[in-house]
């Protein structure tokens, strides 16, 4: 191991030795804010810490080893120390190997909450319907994930299928995981409709933003535009004989984010500046990075056909990431939410292409 990482190792366990003091000390304990942020970090290092002193102590017991080795003449204890050397090497290399994926700094954003966005593109009604499938596969990957998944606004379309829809996901970890899933999502399949027996393709595209807190997104009243009307169901409809659903137009930005989940106006209006707060932080992310784009346009593309980041393929019960060229052919048990194949796949190559970077 070079220096230079044995230097963050000691760095670390440094820092590590730091949160056990704060985390006993009796103002630190009354400070919940400082408690709380203790207790984050002193989670943080302790796997690097374990595993580093697990380095430490094979790395002597090799160095212990090879020294008896050149002393001995016994052949039956040269054997059992030369063993220990090779197991205690083979062991040194795997902690290496798992120290410098530890090390790899995590995403800020990883533990926050999400805001998922999802909407029908090239495809028609049959592409609604293929939008109402995503919808049901992450309310189930939610379930499964031990979260919870708030509805912000859902659009129905007549036939059953959703033309768009905005949901909040809470729980630690949330956008860790969410965050593969942005980006356009490819299904081929026969449509109910499709007398013929034709595969159509048809396109679902995903944004997903990290949830902004107030502290981190400052939005001043004056730069809204709030409007509320009746809310709306399929053909037109109404749900309800208020004027509950809510408007909310951002005078610098331009960004229009609707809500008439809740019956209540004020609710409505708390969940849209939720989304509105997420946009926005998502623009000073983009701002940060030196970025011209919006990552949130990126991720959706343009929602053609061409355009994809997985396909989802009926008739080869298969399921495609492009990103990383990998197939499972379990395609009923990803839409019931099982996304954990795919997606320790996608973070194995994140980590990859960063220690590849020098990250």
């Amino acid at each position: 191991m070079d220096e230079r990482l044995l230097a963050r190792l000691a760095s670390a366990e440094a820092a590590y030795e730091d949160t056990l003091e704060e985390l006993a000390d009796p103002s630190v304990i009354a400070d919940q804010s400082r408690y709380r942020e203790a207790t984050t970090r002193h989670a943080e290092l302790k796997p690097v810490v374990e595993a580093y002193r697990a380095y430490v102590a094979a790395q002597r017991e090799v160095e212990d080893a090879t020294e008896l080795r050149n002393d001995e003449t016994d052949e039956d204890m040269l054997a059992y120390l030369s063993e220990t050397v090779d197991e205690k090497t083979s062991e040194l290399d795997d902690l290496e190997a798992r120290l410098r994926i530890l090390l790899v700094p995590k995403d800020p954003d990883d533990d926050k909450d999400v805001i998922v966005e999802i909407r029908s593109a090239a495809g028609g009604d049959e592409a609604a319907l293929w939008a109402g499938d995503l919808y049901r596969m992450y309310e189930r990957f939610t379930e499964r994930s031990g979260w919870s998944l708030d509805p912000i606004n859902v659009n129905v379309n007549e036939g059953g299928g959703i033309k768009e829809a905005t949901f909040a996901v809470k729980g630690t970890g949330a956008y860790s995981r969410f965050k593969y899933e942005a980006g356009p999502h490819r299904v081929q399949r026969v449509p109910k409709t499709e007398s013929q027996g034709r595969v159509h393709t048809s396109v679902g595209t995903v944004a997903v933003l990290p949830e902004a807190q107030e502290v981190e997104v400052e939005v001043h009243d004056n730069e809204l535009i709030v409007e509320t009307m009746r809310s709306q169901g399929p053909g037109g409809q109404s749900v309800n004989t208020t004027d509950s659903a809510v408007r909310i137009t951002h005078k610098p930005t331009g960004i229009v984010v609707s809500c008439q989940d809740e019956k209540s106006q004020l609710q409505n209006k708390l969940k849209a500046m939720r989304v509105l707060r997420a946009r926005l932080y998502q623009i000073q992310l983009d701002e940060q990075l030196g970025e011209r784009a919006s990552v949130r346009r990126s991720q959706v593309g343009s929602g053609e056909r061409s355009e994809k980041i997985r396909t989802y393929n009926f008739k080869e019960n298969r399921v495609t990431d492009h990103r990383i060229g990998l197939t499972v052919h379990a395609l009923p048990g990803v839409l019931d939410g099982d996304l954990s194949e795919i997606h320790e796949a996608l973070i194995a190559d994140d980590v990859a292409k960063k220690l590849a970077a020098g990250v």
